[in-house]
């Protein structure tokens, strides 16, 4: 008989009163690397973390590598975002503060963080997955300023110094870049040859080569579960907008659009300690124009975004213009923001998670992050439509943490179109929803700015991802930038 890794038997799990995993049975013998499939919600990332041991369940678990009741410390989770701590041990981090020089001095570095894992034991095999990992070179970098893929490498090199028998990558490529990407599918690969064993939470197309087998989460339930060689790819889903077009209308019009021009750049340049994010950057957005913003990882993306949105010091030190008029000339950050609906992954990451679902939409009509006013009737029935056109009615009064990453980042989605915003910053919204909401959201956006002058700037790393409405371009590399309009 052939010896077994890790095996799940009739695994239930249940959220308050909801079943999320449904009697899940699944075997893993030994060189045996597993992904795990399925659309936003349907369980995934649960199934992980009950492995890593952090909900209760019924039915059994048993490893070859540990007692039941202790096999999970053998089980690392490298999460989809990367949530650490100060020098001050607090992890209630502000989106703004990575912009901050004085805040950054108050994080950790990569090398500070990676000591609380190195020990006289494992020193020499720490050596070589920091080399494997390309982290050298990262040593002394803030924690808060890491790219999404230096932060998705220093989540590895942490994990791996943990010494897992098993370990799980929730959505590990969600972030990179194409050069990324191809990076983590060369280290997985090299990984998979040293015993440790790999579960991958990802997509269809995101299987890297050293997978053997592939199962399917469906609403809890496991569909499938077969070799990658006999793995077929599911057909997208299609989702209509469950909406009319009049309706649409009526709950997208935008407000507070009496401007020319939306953004205005005149040689602007950004520097850290010496080191060039931006350079001589002149870019100028009129109203109702949409533009694709693209990039490498760490090419400057993140800073020119925080310059529009009122998050950057720095802009104060630049010539730049917002809604007609100049940054510094009076103007609140409030100002900019009332005009302005935003969503990115750094959002997302910092987001209030004690929020319910409903909470957090209706917070972006008052650009808060969490709702703390009582709200009008004709207020109410607004986020209620916009949690109906999210498809979230089931999620409603949900906590934020209850939600599947792609619900949540559905929820952020809605909190950010609800006040019917002049400009539209969308930095990576797909960012973890499944091919079917995505292909919904890029509906929803065509609508939106088919129906109203929106004006939009749209930010991914997937050219599949960008709306149609999309017909001006700018491309980042190394802080500069190539603009197509």
């Amino acid at each position: 008989m052939q010896e077994i890794l890790l095996q799940l038997e009739q695994v239930t799990v249940k959220l308050g009163a909801q079943k999320i995993l449904d009697n899940i049975d699944l075997t893993i013998h030994p060189g045996e690397h597993w992904a795990v499939t399925g659309q936003s919600g349907s369980g995934k990332t649960v199934l992980a973390h009950t492995l890593a041991g952090r909900h209760f369940f019924s039915g059994h678990i048993h490893t070859s590598f540990d007692a039941p009741e202790t096999f999970h410390h053998s089980i690392v989770v490298v999460e989809q975002q990367h949530r650490f701590k100060d020098l001050t041990n607090r992890s209630d981090f502000y989106y703004q503060q990575r912009f901050n020089s004085f805040d950054a001095e108050q994080t950790a570095t990569v090398a500070q963080e990676l000591s609380n894992y190195i020990t006289p034991a494992n020193e020499a095999a720490a050596a070589q997955w920091i080399s494997l990992l390309q982290i050298n070179s990262l040593m002394e970098e803030p924690l808060i300023q890491l790219s999404n893929g230096e932060n998705k490498r220093l989540q590895l090199t942490i994990a791996l110094l943990q010494e897992p028998r098993l370990l799980v990558l929730d959505n590990p490529f969600v972030g990179l870049d194409v050069d990324g990407r191809q990076i983590l599918h060369q280290i997985l690969g090299k990984i998979s040859t040293t015993g440790i064993t790999l579960l991958l939470i990802t997509t269809p197309d995101q299987l890297s080569p050293c997978i053997t087998h592939v199962a399917t989460l469906e609403k809890g339930v496991l569909m499938n579960a077969v070799p990658a060689a006999q793995y077929k790819a599911p057909e997208p889903e299609t989702i209509a907008l469950p909406v009319s077009s009049a309706t649409l209308q009526s709950i997208t019009g935008v407000a507070d659009a009496d401007f020319m021009t939306a953004i205005k750049m005149v040689d602007v340049t950004i520097q850290y300690e010496g080191k060039y994010i931006l350079q001589h950057i002149d870019w100028q957005v009129n109203r109702g124009e949409r533009w694709s913003v693209s990039g490498a990882n760490g090419a400057g993306k993140s800073t020119l975004l925080s310059l529009i949105t009122g998050d950057n010091p720095q802009a104060y030190a630049n010539e730049i213009y917002l809604f007609d008029r100049r940054r510094g000339s009076g103007e609140s950050i409030w100002d900019i923001k009332k005009k302005t609906g935003y969503v990115s992954p750094e959002m997302h990451l910092y987001f209030d998670y004690t929020a319910t679902c409903f909470q957090a939409i209706a917070s972006g009509l008052f650009d808060t992050i969490g709702l703390f006013r009582i709200l009008t009737a004709e207020q109410e029935a607004l986020v209620y439509q916009w949690i109906s056109l999210m498809q979230l009615d089931a999620k409603t009064h949900h906590g934020l943490s209850r939600l599947s990453a792609g619900e949540q980042r559905l929820a952020l989605l809605a909190r950010a179109l609800i006040k019917h915003p002049a400009l539209l910053i969308l930095d990576e919204p797909c960012q973890g929803l499944d091919a079917a909401h995505t292909q919904l959201f890029r509906q929803l956006v065509d609508a939106i700015c088919a129906h109203s002058p929106t004006t939009l700037v749209y930010v991914s790393h997937y050219r599949s991802e960008i709306p149609a409405c999309v017909d001006k371009f700018l491309h980042l590399e190394k802080g500069k930038a190539t603009i197509t309009a």
